[in-house]
């Protein structure tokens, strides 16, 4: 645990944590792809750690987009049901592959960033060929041979695969889920999707984060740093995010994914 003094003394942490929910608020995208690599790359945390810490600094953020979507009536919560459904039993399970491992030991360092390069590729990906995965979205919504009584089980997958992803590297609820969603229900407001994705990771990165922090791996005086300068940065992006070209950052925020992504994978 590191002391209340060393964060103090470095400021680069709420500061890292406003930029990137600066970004975060000017795309929607970005939390977890960017704050987990960005303290194991350049602040030495371990993987676990930076997983874990950022599990709760996920829900907490979460927590309140997820209130404000509610008031808006954007969350199907059929939707969030199916989703929870197949992720709370798979990161449950994920835990205890952790625990067999070693949460701190070098064979589940070794995992963490495995599965987080992956994460983040995957993550890229959706990000590059959103527009094209939306309009194939839309022509499988207009096709009579749209399987509809499969939607719920394949959503139930859907979860159990967004569960140990998020769980091993904290990455995958956000546009990966909200990519999953668009092609399982093309015919769902965009704002309910992004409404119901957001309903969902609240439970799954608090359920995750809390058995992290029972495996040791939160830093907690690390999270409220990040959460000091996260809050006012997610707040000012969200403001300015109709001002500034969306395709433009996410293409930038794409690149970035696919580089660290990269070199977690080939480390």
């Amino acid at each position: 645990m590191r002391s209340i003094m060393e964060f103090i003394l470095n400021p680069l942490l709420p500061l890292s944590g406003f930029a990137v929910g600066l970004l975060v608020g000017l795309t929607g995208v970005g939390g977890g792809s960017l704050m987990t690599p960005l303290l194991v790359l350049l602040f030495g945390f371990k993987p676990a750690t930076a997983v874990g810490t950022d599990l709760l600094y996920a829900a907490i953020t979460k927590g309140g987009g997820s209130w404000v979507h509610h008031r808006h009536g954007n969350i199907d919560w059929v939707v969030t049901g199916r989703l929870a459904s197949g992720s709370i039993p798979a990161a449950a399970l994920t835990f205890l592959l952790l625990a067999q491992l070693g949460i701190q030991g070098q064979k589940a360092a070794g995992l963490i960033s495995v599965v987080l390069g992956i994460a983040l590729l995957l993550t890229a990906a959706s990000l590059v060929f959103r527009q094209r995965l939306l309009d194939l979205a839309a022509r499988r919504a207009n096709s009579a041979g749209f399987a509809q009584r499969h939607v719920a089980g394949m959503t139930v997958a859907v979860g159990a695969l967004v569960g140990v992803l998020v769980t091993i590297s904290s990455v995958g609820a956000g546009a990966l889920g909200v990519t999953a969603l668009t092609f399982l229900y093309p015919r769902l407001a965009t704002r309910r999707i992004v409404g119901s994705d957001i309903a969902h990771a609240v439970p799954l990165t608090l359920v995750a984060g809390l058995g992290h922090w029972w495996l040791g791996t939160v830093d907690a005086v690390l999270l409220v740093s990040l959460l000091i300068g996260s809050l006012p940065g997610i707040a000012l992006g969200a403001h300015f995010a109709v001002k500034v070209p969306e395709r433009a950052l996410r293409g930038l925020l794409a690149s970035v994914l696919l580089l660290v992504g990269g070199k977690l994978i080939l480390a």
